[in-house]
């Protein structure tokens, strides 16, 4: 049983879904795991200390000291001692709090300390949940390597009906089952990921680029992380925070790109390139900002080395390469043909007709094709969870191999 001597702290914040933590605890302590619980005080005034405290056999803390005896429930200890924390119900304030880095009591403390995963269970109401602060703040949770476990739908407390539910507590516990059992899937493999746009140099204050946010590469590099891989992610441009525990090398132009990846890509088992990298550049950069004075400009382009048809090449039997495909017509056939062409075991289709797919999304819609032309189609989701979709495909490839 995979969570037998897991160290499992949960967060528990004030939200009326509270009350589900006790069976939640409940079935953590059957699995074997040792549970330990933390409450804001508006957790309090939902289920009690003492309810959580019996059922995970452990003291229940709520503040950094007991005000009666002066002992200190010391933050980092509980921090780096946990091998999952968990906030469940987590609440749009909590959720405000941890993504901004603002730390008041000691749930948000531990937070800060924590080494190790971190499991998020949001509960609100529809329009919180549905409100441009709450994306934002979820975006920026998922982007430091957080896990998000999706609120479910339903009647809220509100009595509205939608999102917003907390999981129930046998989904959260198949989240972290799932997470322990396939912790070590790549555990000595080691795997390149590339990310984001190029930018190609038209003078020294002008670029060639496209609209890469990095999002779905960075999510993959987690991942692989997350399932144990030693993980290198070549970044072009973003805006994103690197991938915690994986070595980030940023570049900026394709040959950049190409270069650092074929310094990479001999020592690597797993190669997944997601980058959206430029197909021209120009011939030449000029030295000094070109000066608007003609009504039409033109500027000669040349292409750029085709970094995927190039590591296709050399790709030995006992490495997975994943080549991505963004189309905007004949996606299929296109894909298929890039996939044979660049000689990749998967490649990953996103259709810009598809609405929530496509580039600086939150989301995506993705259909992996393999060399057998098998083709497995998925639902829109977030691309923390395309990212999982993605890698267990490798996991199940490298098993059969």
């Amino acid at each position: 049983m995979s969570l037998i001597g897991k160290n499992i702290v949960i967060g528990v914040c004030g939200s009326i879904a509270a009350y589900k933590i006790a069976t939640l605890v409940r079935l953590l302590t059957k699995e074997g795991a040792k549970v330990k619980v933390l409450m804001t005080h508006e957790a309090t005034h939902f289920i009690t200390p003492l309810t959580l405290s019996t059922l995970s056999n452990n003291p229940v803390f709520v503040d950094y000291f007991d005000e009666k005896t002066g002992e200190w429930n010391n933050h980092v200890h509980i921090g780096l001692e946990a091998d999952i924390l968990l906030f469940a119900p987590l609440t749009a304030n909590t959720l405000g709090k941890l993504a901004n880095g603002l730390c008041d009591n000691l749930l948000t403390a531990v937070y800060l300390s924590a080494k190790c995963p971190v499991f998020y269970a949001p509960a609100m109401d529809l329009d919180m949940w549905k409100h441009p602060s709450t994306i934002r703040n979820i975006s920026s949770l998922n982007s430091y390597g957080n896990i998000m476990i999706p609120p479910g739908e339903g009647e809220l407390a509100s009595g509205l009906i939608g999102e917003g539910r907390l999981a129930e507590p046998a989904e959260i516990l198949s989240h972290l089952t799932s997470f322990f059992e396939n912790g070590d899937a790549l555990k000595g493999k080691t795997a390149l990921v590339t990310a984001g746009p190029t930018h190609e140099a038209i003078d020294p204050v002008r670029f060639i680029g496209n609209h890469s946010s990095g999002k779905m590469g960075y999510a993959i590099a987690q991942r692989l992380k997350e399932l144990g891989a030693t993980v290198t992610l070549i970044s072009g441009p973003t805006a994103l925070e690197h991938p915690q525990g994986v070595d980030t090398i940023a570049v900026t132009s394709a040959q950049e790109m190409f270069e650092k990846t074929e310094a990479c890509f001999e020592q690597s088992d797993i190669i997944v390139m997601s980058a959206a990298v430029a197909d021209y550049t120009p011939q030449t950069v000029a030295d000094q900002k070109i000066k608007k004075k003609e009504d039409t400009f033109s500027i000669d382009m040349k292409k750029t080395i085709d970094i995927l048809a190039t590591l296709g090449k050399r790709k030995r039997d006992n490495q997975v390469l994943i080549g991505f495909a963004l189309e905007t017509n004949n996606e299929l056939e296109n894909a298929k043909a890039k996939l044979v062409k660049k000689n990749l075991d998967f490649i990953v289709l996103n259709s810009m007709q598809d609405i929530g797919a496509g580039f600086a999304k939150d989301t995506n819609k993705i259909t992996i094709i393999t060399q057998n032309g098998k083709e497995q189609v998925f639902a829109l989701k977030s691309k923390m969870e395309v990212a999982k979709d993605i890698c267990q495909i490798i996991v199940e490839h490298l098993a059969k191999s």
